[in-house]
């Protein structure tokens, strides 16, 4: 079919740059309420785990938005949803730099930020870009998810600096105006609609009917219930790096650049694993992630000096960036293409539950333990079970490919 010549094209490639341009840009809103915490928490008073819900209700939003946006782009393309969800972005960080309440912004930041703005450049973005290659599709995932991570690298020291400079209210005031004149000319530049997205949503082969043996709702059960475990332990690094470096006594700014160099080896990691499931698939590609996450995380438990933590954070992000575009992989391998903005979506959603429930929990611990090695070892035992879910499937897989 003349559709299916633009597959790996260089249309594709360009689409490909405006992808991780729009998911850099909109990314922001993951990001900066992490820089914000130690602030916001200072400004209204609370404890650590009440200042973490802004970020815990940010993740939910931003998974249940990326379950909407996902449909929306199956059925309309990604502009329409994007030019929207920019609006959304724009107004949600103007009403979060005003808020006269922890309240407030929390519903600023989980309902217009994560759920109608956010959500809308990353996890249909990642199904969008799926769409456009087959040879290179794993590459081509992993670069599209990069632009979340380049967003952890290039915001948290923007708006640490703005912060420092005018206050958070203004930073965030910043943040909207910015979002909106960059992203809503961008979103124009994904008008056509990708390859193959219009047919059917019946399975073009017995793979897609029964895969992995499972139905297509039970493997997407399945999936979800790992990303809920795996991200669990991700969040316990990359949502308390921060405060926890200002625990440590070593100050915030040292936190948000560490975060910045965990996210930006974390582009590097997605890059690479990209490469990695192209050649071994995305299951395994997934184990692989995993197994690395877990062992680099326990790390954490033994060494808390300055040096050892810039190290332990950029290991951190080496080991893990592959993880989550490995499940969009995952689901382009084993789904009808008509139904990748929605599953891609649904499964992102459980890792971003895991995401929020990790970074509460974590806050929860640190209360009441009085420091984070607790919370390091939650993380560690969901790991352990992210590890374990995904050793079922692989060796389900292998049975289904082995003679009878």
């Amino acid at each position: 079919m003349i559709q299916d010549q633009l597959l790996d094209s260089p249309a594709a490639w360009v689409r490909l740059c405006a992808i991780v341009a729009l998911s850099t840009l909109g990314g922001v809103g993951m990001w900066s309420v992490i820089v914000a915490l130690p602030y916001v928490q200072a400004e209204f008073g609370v404890s650590r785990g009440a200042a973490s819900l802004p970020y815990t209700l940010t993740m939910l939003g931003f998974g249940a938005g990326g379950i909407l946006m996902g449909r929306l782009t199956d059925r309309f393309g990604p502009m329409k949803p994007l030019l929207g969800a920019t609006l959304m972005l724009a107004g949600g960080y103007v009403l979060a730099g005003l808020a006269p309440s922890l309240t407030f912004y929390t519903l600023a930041q989980g309902v217009l930020i994560g759920m109608l703005g956010a959500s809308a450049a990353f996890a249909p973005l990642m199904a969008d870009a799926s769409l456009w290659f087959r040879r290179r599709r794993g590459i081509a995932v992993a670069i599209a998810a990069s632009g979340n991570y380049l967003a952890g690298a290039v915001w948290p020291p923007v708006l640490s600096w703005l912060i420092g400079a005018y206050g958070w209210r203004t930073a965030h005031l910043a943040v909207g105006a910015i979002c909106l004149v960059t992203m809503l000319p961008l979103s124009l530049a994904l008008r056509a609609r990708a390859p193959g997205s219009q047919r059917s949503g019946l399975p073009s082969s017995p793979g897609e009917a029964r895969p992995l043996g499972f139905s297509r709702a039970g493997l997407t059960a399945i999936l979800s219930a790992a990303g809920v475990a795996c991200c669990v332990a991700m969040a316990m690094p990359q949502v308390h790096i921060v405060a926890y470096c200002g625990d440590l006594g070593y100050g915030v700014a040292r936190g948000a650049e560490m975060l910045s160099v965990m996210l930006a080896c974390g582009i590097v990691s997605r890059l690479a694993f990209g490469l990695i499931a192209d050649r071994i698939g995305g299951l395994r590609a997934l184990m692989l992630g995993s197994a690395m996450q877990g062992l680099a995380l326990s790390l954490f438990l033994f060494f808390d000096e300055l040096a050892s933590l810039y190290m332990l954070s950029a290991l951190f992000g080496l080991v893990q960036g592959g993880i989550v575009p490995s499940y969009a992989v995952i689901v382009r391998e084993n789904f009808p293409a008509s139904e990748a903005g929605m599953r891609v979506g649904m499964v992102l959603m459980a890792t971003l539950v895991g995401m929020a429930l990790g970074g509460w929990l974590s806050g929860v611990i640190f209360d009441a333990t009085g420091s984070y090695a607790a919370a390091f070892l939650n993380g560690v035992a969901w790991n352990a079970a992210n590890v374990l879910i995904v050793a079922t499937l692989l060796l389900r897989g292998r049975a289904r490919l082995a003679p009878v």
